[in-house]
């Protein structure tokens, strides 16, 4: 498939275009700076309408202009690009910027006739992760029927991004599928950030004691690519086990007394349910934490 992919060169997206190639997709890397890879890349504004919806009908390489065939189309629209979370500039900043370039990627998506788009939500839409003080789910293990209630104005937008997709759905008819992922851990960040939420589990508190390796995370983009049919659907993305290594009854007894358990819970198995994703288009996380530490 010929992919234009937003944000390629942030932290999951850069993952993502590698396995997406892997895969055999032809990736274009859309975002406002040079990410490295060896892909065709278009520097965009993705706040400016114009400019996006011009990235997304033009020639990107010489390469295509061999061809003579014209301006080729895309297959499918991945948008990762984004504020990716509060306190790094101001909160409206975030909104703004968030909401935006998802309507005009999306809105050029549908014009220009591409009916598969992916786009990132987060695991903060469920209103934990930036709230103040300690909230805690309505239940777990986390699925995709819990509320989501932001506390904050990144878990805001993709609340607002996910209302838009699902609009422009109902609409043209296309294939938007949104994914709630969870917090992105790079492998190397194993060895050296695991350590600590081994000594104190209250440190994953906030990511619900869950994660994704950007690598499994890249599959679960190749499998929506894969999958069409659904329409409009919402995904929590997760590997299947927890980052800290007490176990699940622990976790439930030191931090999560008193919220109902709605499904008998593995020892290690993650609070972030992935049991959709695996359903409905196959999703299937090979990394884990485990296999580097003990």
């Amino acid at each position: 498939m010929r992919v234009f992919f937003t944000g390629g060169s942030g932290k999951a997206g850069k993952w993502a275009i590698r396995h997406l190639q892997a895969q055999g997709h032809h990736v274009v890397n859309v975002d406002q700076s040079p990410s490295g890879l060896d892909c065709p890349e278009l520097l965009v504004d993705l706040c400016d309408a114009g400019q996006v919806i011009g990235a997304m009908s033009q020639f990107v390489d010489a390469a295509e202009l061999d061809l003579r065939t014209g301006v080729p189309t895309y297959d499918a629209v991945v948008h990762f690009a984004a504020i990716p979370r509060v306190m790094i500039g101001t909160d409206g900043e975030c909104f703004r910027q968030n909401t935006l370039t998802t309507y005009n990627v999306i809105e050029a998506a549908v014009k220009l006739g591409v009916n598969k788009i992916i786009f990132a939500s987060s695991e903060t839409t469920y209103g934990i992760c930036f709230a103040e003080g300690d909230v805690k789910p309505e239940f777990v293990p986390v699925d995709e029927t819990h509320p989501t209630v932001p506390h904050d104005s990144y878990a805001m937008s993709k609340v607002c991004n996910e209302m838009t997709a699902k609009s422009f759905q109902a609409r043209t008819g296309a294939d938007i599928y949104g994914l709630r992922i969870n917090n992105v851990i790079e492998p190397h960040e194993y060895a050296e950030t695991f350590p600590a939420f081994m000594e104190n589990p209250a440190l994953r508190r906030r990511n619900i004691f869950a994660y994704i390796d950007a690598r499994d995370l890249g599959h679960m983009v190749d499998r929506c690519l894969k999958i069409d049919g659904l329409g409009y659907e919402v995904f929590n993305v997760s590997n299947d086990d927890m980052s800290v290594g007490i176990t699940s009854d622990q976790v439930i007894d030191r931090f999560y007394q008193g919220v109902e358990v709605r499904s008998a819970m593995g020892a290690n198995e993650t609070f972030f349910s992935n049991s959709k994703a695996k359903n409905m288009v196959g999703f299937q996380p090979k990394h884990s934490w485990r296999d580097v530490l003990r």
